[in-house]
């Protein structure tokens, strides 16, 4: 079992289990890793907006000069674009500082290898060895030591990348942004205006301290409700590090990671650039999306939850489209993450080209009825283990037969247990969760 990393890299509070000394540590780390294959390796780093990201860049270059790294930091900038850029321009790996759509008070250290993919779990495990031994890591002797370069400039070339995701430009389409006071902020805003889209803002004013709070993917009814509020034909919504987005309609009608992907699917598909005509999601996409796939000849494979799994199974089989419920998109002709930016790109592309709404291309997919259910734990191992608690999923799985389904799983970023249900009804999917829940709440939950 890993001790550092989660399923999307380090994650902890800020000053507390994420710390300067731990963040020192990991740049040694990868500092000894990259300098044993070459002199000099280059390392680019990337922030979001959080107060900590200071702190913990500043200690992770520290510990990548020290073994002889040079590093490039290039300041606010989305997870996608640092993937994009360790790629294009030739680094050595690259660094996204955020924590993604928690809260301010956590940060985390993403690492992207040379090919703009995250680290495997093998490589994980070999820094994780090397942090917990980085006292005998040797520094750099006083010539060798790396350098430290701002690069702020290498943003355009991140710009220019997604403006040519597309042949045309956004003219006619009116639009609002959310973008989460996070990484977003001073890239989307100017990205759709030099696409010539007629665009309103919010969420687009970080200090530090508020992002992720209440504006954002995770939050999307403020987005819906401007939406609703204003004479726009959509919303976007991103996360804290742009690697996400979810859509709402011109009505407000959110517009989830499912309904995009189909409308991506069938739309790659029409254009002949969708492979085996596939479709990669995870195991918390609804039924009714899959419905959807099949009605339209498109295929589906399922994975664990998490991004990373879904670009393994895509990367293992050359698949181009796959994703998450929750707003991750990996278009991977394009790119080799979650993009949000590019995904809100190419599908008010899509609907400008198509001549209908959102809504048109959306409804198209009938969703489910589904609850989710947080509960806040003090072992989401033994919790996930626990005999009375799966029993009564197995039972709950018996009623709900072929017309909805629930699912058990840990976070793995969080001490927290997720009880997911799909039926019929609202009511059915309220009775159900509630029956799992409650047991899950007795038994372990963080009084």
């Amino acid at each position: 079992m890993r001790k550092y990393f989660g399923t999307d890299g380090i994650r902890g509070i800020a000053g507390e289990s994420l710390t300067a000394d731990l963040s020192f540590k990991v740049g040694k780390a990868l500092g000894k890793l990259l300098t044993e294959k070459k002199e000099h390796p280059k390392v680019i780093i990337g922030r979001d907006t959080r107060i900590s990201c200071d702190m913990i860049e500043q200690a992770l270059s520290a510990g990548l000069t020290s073994t002889g790294v040079h590093v490039m930091t290039i300041g606010t900038i989305p997870t996608p674009a640092i993937a994009y850029l360790t790629k294009t321009i030739e680094t050595d790996s690259g660094i996204m500082i955020s924590a993604s759509h928690n809260p301010y008070q956590d940060n985390g250290i993403k690492i992207f290898g040379p090919d703009g993919f995250k680290l495997t779990d093998e490589q994980e495990l070999e820094i994780e060895h090397l942090i917990d031994n980085s006292d005998e890591i040797k520094n750099a002797s006083f010539e060798k030591i790396g350098k430290l370069y701002g690069a702020n400039e290498l943003i355009q070339k991140y710009v220019q990348h997604i403006k040519q995701s597309i042949s045309g430009d956004l003219s006619g389409i009116k639009l609002a942004l959310d973008c989460a006071n996070g990484a977003t902020t001073g890239v989307a805003p100017f990205i759709f205006g030099d696409l010539e889209a007629d665009i309103e803002t919010i969420g687009c004013q970080p200090n530090g301290v508020n992002i992720n709070d209440n504006v954002g993917s995770t939050k999307i009814n403020t987005i819906a409700e401007f939406v609703k509020n204003n004479d726009v034909d959509m919303g976007f919504a991103f996360d804290g590090d742009g690697d996400r987005v979810l859509a709402v309609d011109s009505k407000g009608n959110i517009v989830d990671g499912d309904k995009i992907m189909f409308i991506l699917a069938k739309h790659l598909k029409d254009q002949g650039e969708l492979k085996d005509n596939m479709v990669v999601s995870t195991v918390m996409s609804n039924i009714g999306f899959y419905k959807a796939i099949d009605e339209h000849g498109l295929q589906s494979v399922k994975t664990a939850v998490g991004d990373r799994y879904v670009v393994e199974e895509m990367r293992n089989n050359d698949y181009s489209l796959g994703g998450e419920q929750s707003g991750h998109i990996i278009l991977m002709n394009y790119a080799t993450t979650g993009d949000g930016i590019l995904t809100a790109v190419k599908l008010a592309d899509i609907i400008k080209s198509s001549g209908k709404s959102l809504e048109e291309l959306a409804n198209e997919v009938n969703i489910y009825p589904q609850k989710l259910v947080n509960i806040k734990v003090v072992d989401k191992k033994a919790a996930m283990e626990d005999s009375e608690i799966l029993d009564e999923c197995k039972k709950v799985e018996k009623e709900l037969e072929d017309n909805g389904r629930i699912l058990l799983r840990a976070s793995g970023t969080e001490n927290l247990i997720r009880v997911m249900v799909e039926a019929s009804s609202d009511e059915l999917t309220d009775k159900y969760c509630e029956q799992v829940a409650r047991i899950v709440r007795k038994k372990f939950e963080v009084k």
